[in-house]
């Protein structure tokens, strides 16, 4: 079985393929700070609840934007899997073509999650992560991955408005009774969900103008299906998007 790990900013996901199927998937929290052997009781655990055990695994594929985590996670892969981990990365088969400047620069996360689209959706497509920070990426009719915008995430803004503002409290990103707030908690609301409706929309819009015919407009990411219900400019939600997208990288790498 292959064990797929995408480390970001805000969580760890991980997934366990048996050829193409998803046998289960799980997320934990991001924490620099956690070693190899910290990382392994987590994956014990996860493994234990659901009938699995490490030796089931014989390939690890990684997906990381937090270099300390690709070092921990290459260790534990070495250590209790007994597997050198392939992790994306310059000089990985993708089979997506980079039209850009400096193809070095863009994220693994976002490369994975516009093979996983391209191979279940086909081109043109716009992918958008909510994430950290949230993404959209443009691959065009050809299949090409042209570039892409990266906006605060959601969370960063609530985070911002209550660091920043010394009587602003956190409050849960969720849409309001009414677009108009009737108290400070639903106008945090309404300025942080319909705001960032505003922003997914308007975005869409704009980059819709770059295709000679209408892309598909596929989201992931743990906020993601909060706004995709919330707007008919997204067209499906996949929340695994970028475990089935390491998945497929990892066999044309096998």
């Amino acid at each position: 079985m292959l064990l797929a790990l995408d480390v970001g900013n805000t969580n760890i996901v991980v997934g366990v393929f048996e050829n193409e199927a998803l046998r289960a998937s799980w997320r934990l929290s991001t924490d620099r700070r956690r070693t190899a052997d910290e990382l392994a009781v987590f994956l014990k655990h996860f493994f234990s609840a659901t009938g699995f055990v490490f030796s089931d695994v014989d390939r690890v594929i990684i997906s990381s934007v937090v270099p300390p985590l690709s070092t921990a996670l290459k260790e534990m892969s070495e250590r209790y899997f007994s597997v050198k981990p392939l992790i994306v990365g310059p000089g990985v088969k993708t089979g997506l073509n980079l039209k850009l400047d400096a193809p070095r620069e863009v994220g693994a996360d976002r490369i994975v999650n516009a093979v996983a689209a391209l191979r279940l959706y086909g081109p043109p497509l716009i992918v958008i992560d909510f994430g950290t920070a949230t993404t959209f990426c443009q691959v065009d009719e050809a299949g090409d991955y042209r570039g892409g915008v990266i906006a605060p995430g959601v969370a960063i803004s609530m985070e911002a408005l209550y660091q920043n503002a010394a009587k602003l409290p956190k409050v849960e990103i969720a849409p309001p009774p009414s677009v108009v707030g009737r108290n400070t908690v639903e106008a945090m609301q309404s300025g942080l969900f319909y705001g960032y409706i505003g922003l997914i929309e308007g975005m869409i819009e704009r980059m819709k103008r770059l295709y000679k015919k209408p892309p598909k407009v596929v989201a992931t990411g743990g906020l993601g299906r909060l706004f995709a219900e919330a707007t008919p400019l997204i067209d499906v939600y996949e929340p695994d998007l970028t475990l089935y997208g390491l998945n497929w990288i990892a066999q044309l790498n096998a």
